[in-house]
């Protein structure tokens, strides 16, 4: 066998044992969550349940209230990623396609912003949402969330109009379009990879975030997925079967999103990643 022929086979293990790394947490908690409660905590470990069940299941969505939790998730990213992107495409599309005093300056504040812990604004932000009237509340949790997100969006944003020729849209302008009709009709269509690659990244930093959330929401109707999995560790123990089947639901609006908007994300992260 050549020299080619071994670093192909190499790279194939390679490729198969990070498989089985990242793959491996995932199978286990899905099986966690299928079995009966006598079996998760037996000795020796037992990798497949005797009798799968979904007790679980119905245990999180009959009793813990998780539809609830689930629903305000939906809600709360859904509605913050919406609004950060269209945040995101409107000033991404001026830092990219227009020139003005202080720009880089701007977007060299962007990226500062995002070297910032989220963790050292929460008091000032608290203290603000409190005064607003806002703590407690899933429209005061959105407009945390849109607030943390947005500078991010926009780099990604303007990175993705960056390739988007310049001329086509000066041709539009000639053609008798207004510079509204030339970005709806030549440039969003063109973004449309970008347009999804920004809302399916926001939309799954807000799903996942945790901190912000246990500080704003102190009521049980208005906890998110994060906030809800946090609670079911207590001191009286942890039911890891429950836990592990709300982790599985957690992950599934994310799988879902990546799953049918895969294409627009790769095609935009590869055009958002070049330079014009």
């Amino acid at each position: 066998m050549n020299r080619k022929g071994l670093i192909s086979i190499f790279r194939w293990i390679g490729l198969l044992f990070y498989l089985l790394i990242a793959v491996f947490p995932l199978f286990w908690i899905f099986i966690t969550s299928i079995k009966p409660s006598q079996e998760v905590y037996t000795f020796p470990i037992k990798y497949f349940p005797s009798k799968p069940t979904l007790e679980a299941y119905k245990y999180l969505f009959n009793f813990a209230k998780f539809s609830i939790y689930f629903k305000n998730s939906i809600i709360v990213s859904l509605s913050a990623s919406s609004i950060s992107t269209i945040f995101a495409l409107l000033s991404g599309y001026v830092l990219a396609k227009t020139n003005f005093k202080g720009k880089y300056f701007l977007i060299l504040f962007l990226f500062f912003v995002q070297m910032i812990p989220a963790y050292l604004l929460m008091v000032p932000q608290f203290s603000m949402f409190s005064k607003l009237g806002l703590i407690n509340r899933l429209t005061g949790i959105t407009f945390v969330y849109v607030g943390i997100g947005v500078s991010f969006s926009t780099i990604m944003a303007r990175g993705f109009f960056l390739r988007i020729p310049t001329a086509l849209e000066e041709a539009a302008l000639i053609d008798g379009c207004t510079r509204l009709q030339a970005i709806a009709k030549i440039i969003l269509p063109l973004m449309l990879p970008g347009i999804a690659a920004v809302f399916i990244f926001s939309f799954v930093n807000n799903w996942n975030e945790l901190f912000t959330a246990v500080l704003f929401l102190n009521s049980e109707e208005k906890l998110t997925v994060p906030v809800a999995l946090y609670s079911f560790i207590s001191k009286a123990g942890i039911q890891w079967n429950v836990l592990a089947a709300g982790i599985v639901t957690a992950l599934f609006p994310t799988i879902v999103a990546f799953a049918f908007a895969q294409k627009y994300i790769v095609q935009g992260l590869t055009k958002g990643a070049l330079k014009e």
